[in-house]
């Protein structure tokens, strides 16, 4: 943790009194970390699911997503929408670190664990 000393002046007396803030720049990094994460997480689940798809192992649940999957376009859908969500997230993370941290940290694990299902599917598949 970085201290960072700032001045604030009393109203009162009209003297300058210390005031101490704290300032966590591992946090920052600790939170980009795991929004390279959750990007990788995507784009390795949009390569598998397309593979998936392409070769009739698999199909697509989410029912927005149908419609899209035909198409060649569906890894750029991928990453625009982790793009956009990444941006949200960042956003709420300037404003309250610790529930986007938490948030941020729940979906990882739920797409970690779609991950490793869509392997699986694969793994099987190969069979």
């Amino acid at each position: 943790m970085i201290e960072v000393l700032k001045r604030e002046s009393n109203i009162e007396g009209g003297e300058d009194l210390p005031k101490t803030t704290t300032s966590s720049f591992a946090g920052i990094r600790r939170f980009r970390c795991l929004l390279g994460t959750l990007f990788a997480l995507v784009v390795a689940d949009g390569l598998i699911s397309n593979f998936l798809m392409t070769h009739g192992l698999a199909r697509e649940w989410n029912p927005y997503l149908q419609t899209l999957v035909t198409n060649d376009n569906f890894l750029l859908i991928k990453v625009a929408g982790a793009l956009l969500c990444i941006l949200i997230l960042w956003d709420i993370y300037k404003k309250q670190p610790q529930i986007a941290m938490s948030g941020t940290l729940f979906i990882v694990v739920l797409n970690t664990g779609l991950l490793y299902w869509n392997l699986g599917v694969f793994f099987v598949a190969q069979v």
